[in-house]
């Protein structure tokens, strides 16, 4: 794709993550008023890791790292047959896989919980309801896989907007059964929305996968060269992927021990760190990525080059004001978005916690997206696989650390080893992308950064004191009270970044109009 279409594609697919980011915020206040913070949410958090993190293995790693790199690579030469019979092969495998997958996770369920939640073995309430859900949920993988699927299929050709419009659906469906069920069905009500949302995110593809999908038939035909180097690049991605997802298991393993409802506390200040990464990381990572493959399968690496620097750009300029600007209103956030019903002040400040360290991450992490998506490119999913085992191994030695010699820090030390080694991950993967290629671009990159860096921090600043100033003026004992305050520091602090960013003349400032418009 031109500039001029990546930027059209990039504004459409943020839109509808925005959507999805903001009915999930507004999923997660009904979740907390409906059931607060306690072994109850802690339950069902945990019973959804397993399935979440089995979608996140295939859709995030085999497809990206594998599935897309290839099929594209076919559809560049316009060798649409062996694309498709590679493609028909690989989804035919994938759902045979997770049909047995899901099975077997029903099965072995009580076995799994532990994995996930060593803490619920002290509590045989909240051992015996994770199993429960964690076995409801299972069902849901298999919606969210095809979904994956599709997607996959559809942004190879440049379709966004109905796999963008797809979480949008899945989280209706996850509110939809906190408001209409919960109180009726408990828990129980949520996990049987999840499974509906991910019937909804599947089903609003169909239509597009249709029309382009016209070869798709199941086949096995296993000895296609195709679905062979795809089979070759997604084993070290998701083994990298694995890895990563490791992370998140420790932390939440070292959380079940912390006390009751930590695990909750340090979900939700994870989720609000992922706003801007889902929203802007993902939807920039998303519509580059085709074209990043178009590029290295027609041998233009200036253009890759210059496509790679954009999106690195594009990322620093919007994540690193995201993250000052949710350490300055970390605890006001938190008590806007989630105190409500069960969910008190002490909950709040208990969050707003976590958060405060969890911001440093939403920098690496977002950057992560687009370096990864580089080697992926380039067909190269071994070095992240390297860059990742070190990175976790760095993760679970300073939450040791911490647990051990830094026990104040309680779910913060979790935060904070978790950003450190995010930083770490995106340092390594942009070097070592650097040095494949002779070269990213890295001056204007470094200099973007700074720039952002020193526009951030003037951000940061005149934030904190707007939000101070109208906490004196307005309070903050009703919703709306609290709605003014962080709403008029936030504004406060988007124009001040914008006219710093206009005066350091910052090109990514023309950018941002340009996409706004279109």
């Amino acid at each position: 794709m031109s500039k001029k279409n990546i930027g059209r594609a990039t504004a459409i697919v943020m839109l509808m993550l925005f959507l999805s980011r903001i009915l999930g915020f507004v999923r997660e206040m009904i979740v907390a008023k409906v059931y607060g913070r306690s072994y109850v949410t802690d339950a069902f958090f945990a019973a959804f890791t397993i399935p979440d993190v089995m979608f996140y293995l295939l859709v995030g790693g085999a497809l990206s790292s594998g599935f897309m790199p290839v099929f594209t690579q076919y559809i560049a030469k316009e060798d649409d047959d062996n694309a498709w019979r590679a493609a028909n092969t690989f989804i035919t495998v994938a759902i045979i896989f997770i049909i047995i997958f899901n099975i077997l996770g029903i099965t072995f369920a009580k076995f799994l919980v532990p994995l996930v939640a060593v803490g619920s073995l002290n509590s045989r309430e909240m051992f015996d309801l994770t199993v429960k859900l964690t076995r409801i949920m299972f069902t849901a993988v298999t919606f969210t896989v095809l979904a994956g699927l599709t997607r996959g299929i559809l942004n190879s050709y440049n379709i966004f907007t109905s796999p963008s419009v797809g979480p949008v659906l899945y989280n209706v469906g996850m509110i939809l059964g906190a408001a209409l069920l919960g109180n009726r069905f408990g828990i129980f009500g949520l996990a049987a929305g999840v499974i509906f949302g991910a019937l909804l995110n599947f089903l609003v593809q169909v239509p597009d996968f249709l029309k382009v999908g016209k070869r798709f038939r199941f086949q096995l035909d296993l000895k296609h060269e195709g679905y062979k180097r795809m089979l070759q690049l997604m084993g070290p991605a998701i083994i990298g992927l694995s890895i990563s997802q490791l992370n998140l298991v420790v932390n939440q393993n070292i959380a079940s021990v912390l006390g009751e409802g930590s695990i909750t506390a340090l979900r939700y200040a994870n989720r609000l760190m992922l706003l801007p990464l889902g929203i802007f990381a993902m939807g920039i990572a998303t519509t580059i990525f085709p074209s990043l493959n178009m590029h290295i399968a027609r041998g233009e690496y200036d253009k890759f080059k210059e496509t790679f620097s954009l999106g690195m750009r594009m990322v620093m300029f919007i994540t690193i004001p995201s993250a000052i600007g949710m350490i300055a209103l970390n605890v006001p956030i938190i008590r806007l978005l989630f105190k409500t019903g069960k969910f008190g002040e002490q909950d709040v400040l208990v969050t707003a916690y976590a958060l405060a360290f969890y911001s440093f991450a939403v920098v690496g992490q977002s950057a992560v997206q687009i370096s990864t998506r580089g080697f992926y490119s380039l067909q190269d999913t071994k070095t992240p696989v390297k860059v990742g085992a070190l990175t976790v191994l760095v993760n679970i030695l300073l939450n040791l650390m911490f647990v051990m010699f830094f026990k104040q820090l309680a779910i913060g030390g979790i935060a904070l080893s978790y950003s450190i080694s995010s930083i770490l991950n995106m340092i390594l993967l942009q070097r070592g992308l650097s040095k494949k290629l002779n070269g990213l671009k890295e001056k204007e990159i470094i200099i973007s950064t700074v720039k952002s860096i020193g526009a951030s921090i003037v951000m940061g600043i005149a934030t904190l004191v707007t939000y101070k100033f109208l906490e004196y003026n307005f309070g903050i004992e009703s919703k709306l009270m609290q709605l003014i305050g962080v709403g008029g520091a936030v504004f406060v602090g988007i124009v001040v970044y914008a006219l710093v960013a206009v005066i350091l003349k910052m090109d990514e400032v023309k950018f941002m109009v340009k996409m706004v418009k279109k």
